[in-house]
């Protein structure tokens, strides 16, 4: 008996083992030539990643909430005002962190959870102007909501407002076009889509978000995160030289840069698409067993993570059920609906079986929880729309 399950969380996902090889690697000198020309490599990948070529990278040791922390530590200076485009939990977490750095914050809260507002909602905030920046989560983790970037990347840039997106549970899966579309900043954390364990914040800033913080009238009031001493660093190791501020996670650097290896071996368009079709099984297998699901829309749903309502009856014990079947899900996020929902994450190396096999277990989770529905059909649903291709 393997005496295994599968985690099917949002993150951490299960890493290929390729990754962990890198990782368990023994540990080198951070100025050592080798881990110079890892380094390196990784801050050149995560710019290709990032569909950011002159952009400027960084890999921080620290979480997604890091990577947030530190760009509004760079950008926002003491009364600046923001806009902050809230779907969810983690939307929120950008304007508290936006308030700590003294950003005059303005909420555009979703009209109902599991909705957005509207481009022409968040134009008609943005007339009124004195807007330096607007955040958004591309994907919001604890909604599954999925915003238009390119959309409100075209408003900011109409307004000249610098756009900041936090990418943590869409980098890698989602399109995202960073200099096309005209995004500023884009920061992702490594343990979701990137396919990396958790410890490092990733970050590529544009020329134009450089620019604002290279002319910032006030010192940037973090020490840690501050970009003065981390991008010598960066531009150091890119050029393939030692560079120094604090030591950096060296074993999981080696571990990113063989998962930004796979990610652009594979493709990023062909990425994107075989989320596209994980996704689509996996909710159409959910449909079938007659779940309905948090995001108000399709067009709303994300590639990376599916947020399905506990039916009647059932609760948070289900949970349990499906780990005892196999697979670990993760309960809900959203404070006002976090016993109602939980969340199926489907992100990085995800494969076909693994999404059948997901399925697999929620049926027989809501079999044992007394649930009456069509047993089979979602494993059946999940099967024809992979099939379908």
């Amino acid at each position: 008996m393997k005496n295994r399950q599968l985690l099917m969380i949002p993150g951490p996902i299960e890493f290929e083992p390729a990754v962990m090889r890198a990782m368990g690697m023994p540990t080198t000198s951070h100025v050592s030539p080798e881990f110079i020309e890892v380094f390196g490599q990784a801050l050149e990948r995560t710019r290709e990643m990032f569909l950011c070529p002159e952009g400027q990278p960084y890999i921080l040791p620290g979480s997604g909430t890091l990577a947030m922390d530190s760009v509004a530590a760079n950008l926002v200076e003491p009364g600046d005002r923001a806009l902050a485009i809230d779907t969810g939990f983690f939307s929120h977490r950008y304007s508290e962190i936006l308030k700590h750095y003294g950003g005059e914050v303005t909420n555009l809260s979703a009209p109902a959870i599991g909705d957005a507002p509207s481009l022409e909602a968040v134009e008609k905030e943005l007339r009124t102007g004195g807007y330096k920046v607007m955040t958004a989560a591309h994907v919001d983790t604890s909604s599954g909501v999925c915003l238009d970037v390119k959309g409100l990347a075209a408003l900011a840039q109409q307004h000249d407002v610098l756009f900041i997106v936090d990418g943590v549970c869409s980098l890698a899966a989602e399109e995202l076009r960073m200099d096309e579309w005209g995004v500023d900043v884009a920061l992702t954390a490594s343990q979701k889509a990137v396919g990396t364990p958790p410890g490092l914040a990733l970050i590529v800033a544009a020329p134009k978000a450089m620019q604002v913080f290279r002319q910032r009238k006030t010192p940037v009031h973090s020490y840690y995160a501050d970009w003065n001493n981390w991008l010598p660093v960066m531009e150091a190791y890119e050029a393939r030289t030692p560079g120094y501020f604090a030591t950096p996670a060296v074993n999981l650097v080696w571990a990113l840069n063989e998962s930004l290896k796979i990610i652009l071996s594979e493709g990023l368009y062909a990425r994107w698409e075989r989320h596209r079709r994980m996704s689509r099984a996996l909710r159409a297998g959910i449909e079938a067993i007659g779940l309905k699901v948090v995001p108000a829309r399709p067009e709303l749903q994300a590639v990376t993570v599916t947020p399905p309502y506990y039916p009647e009856g059932v609760g948070p014990s289900l949970l349990d059920l499906v780990k005892e079947a196999g697979v670990i899900v993760a309960g809900g996020k959203l404070p006002e609906i976090k016993t109602k929902y939980f969340r199926i994450g489907h992100m990085g190396s995800v494969s076909e079986t693994d999404v059948l096999g997901t399925i697999g277990a929620v049926e027989i989770g809501l079999t044992r929880a007394g649930y009456r529905y069509d047993v089979g059909a979602g494993v059946k649903a999940s099967t024809k729309a992979l099939a379908a291709g």
